[in-house]
């Protein structure tokens, strides 16, 4: 925590990772998160308001066990650092299209019954937050300025289209609620940084092309198998 502005990290990260910025859409329910609008049209969100709710945000999910906790990450933006954020702290993981009655049919084959939810993107994860007001389960939700927050219990005013804000906003709340749940006990004991959670996929395909490019390169060598056989047919 930066003890001069009160932030989980310092302003400068948060304006590089461009978590401040919104779009050039704002509706009703953003406007109270608004700090400016740039001479370009883009909203500009109070980042002051960001780091308290972001804050907010671990502190509740602290207090639910991991296993109770839902987080949906319907774009590959939001699913890396989500999934990263879901193996560090226990909590589950949807990503991907949400499938419509998780929440409300028990005859689904993924049926579950969170107890809290964390949507990363109101508008492609409206049935979810849908499902969890029917059921009585608080939300939590990344929220741009583009955004409604109707039965949304926690927003985060927060840019939660770009890859590098929302690699920010999982790198501080893994932090967070690793030291809440006593798997770390300082900032310094928390070794990941932010590229940990920006280039999962990267990682993984680098990991996915080993196997792919040596079976590539035996392919060639096939064909020398039967030049013994050639040779006894000469002599």
């Amino acid at each position: 925590m930066s003890e001069k502005s009160g932030m989980p990290v310092k302003q400068e990260v948060f304006l590089e990772s461009g978590v401040h910025i919104g779009t050039k859409i704002r509706t009703n329910d953003m406007r109270g998160y608004i700090f400016k609008r740039r001479d370009d049209g883009l909203y500009i969100l109070d980042l002051r308001k960001s780091a308290e709710r972001l804050m907010d945000a671990a502190k509740m999910l602290a207090k639910y066990k991991p296993e109770d906790v839902w987080v949906v990450a319907s774009r590959v933006y939001s699913s890396n650092p989500a999934s990263k954020f879901a193996e560090l702290t226990g909590v589950n993981i949807v990503k991907g299209r949400f499938v419509p009655g998780t929440m409300t049919n028990m005859n689904i084959k993924r049926f579950t019954e969170p107890k809290i939810l964390f949507v990363c993107d109101p508008k492609g994860e409206h049935e979810a937050i849908a499902e969890s007001a029917k059921n009585g389960v608080p939300v939590i939700a990344l929220c741009d300025t583009d955004n409604d927050t109707k039965f949304i219990d926690l927003v985060i005013p927060i840019n939660n289209k770009g890859k590098r804000s929302l690699a920010l906003i999982f790198y501080i709340l893994s932090r967070e609620l690793m030291m809440a749940q006593g798997r770390i006990k300082s900032y310094e004991e928390f070794t990941h940084d932010i590229n940990f959670f920006e280039q999962l996929v990267l990682d993984e395909e680098k990991k996915a092309a080993v196997p792919a490019e040596t079976t590539e390169a035996a392919k060639p060598e096939a064909p020398a198998a039967p030049a013994p056989a050639e040779k006894k047919k000469e002599e």
